[in-house]
Parts: structure tokens; sequence; C-alpha cells
């Protein structure tokens, strides 16, 4: 696992297609914004199947 500090407004590429921004970071709560394209899933954690 790669662990990153990123201010809000800042980001991270994966690959060419997909885009992680954060764009708030309160004491208790953290708001990403993610760009990928529509073939790719994004699953939250708490929704994922184990």
């Amino acid at each position: 696992m790669l662990v990153l500090g990123r201010k809000p407004g800042e980001y991270i590429r994966i690959g060419d297609d997909i885009k992680v921004q954060v764009i708030l970071s309160d004491s208790n709560q953290l708001r990403l914004g993610i760009e990928a394209p529509k073939e790719i899933a994004i699953i939250r954690g708490e929704m994922e199947k184990n």
C-alpha cells in the first residue's frame, strides 16, 4: 500500500485514465473526487463483498 499526504486541490493519477483529487479535508472527514472511465467500477469499501 502506498500512503500519501495530499492537501485540498492536490491529486494523484493512476495510469493515464484515473485521477483522485482531495476535495475537502476536515478534522474527521475527507472527501475525494475520482475521475475514471465508466467501465471501471468504483466501490466503497463498506459495500464490497468479502
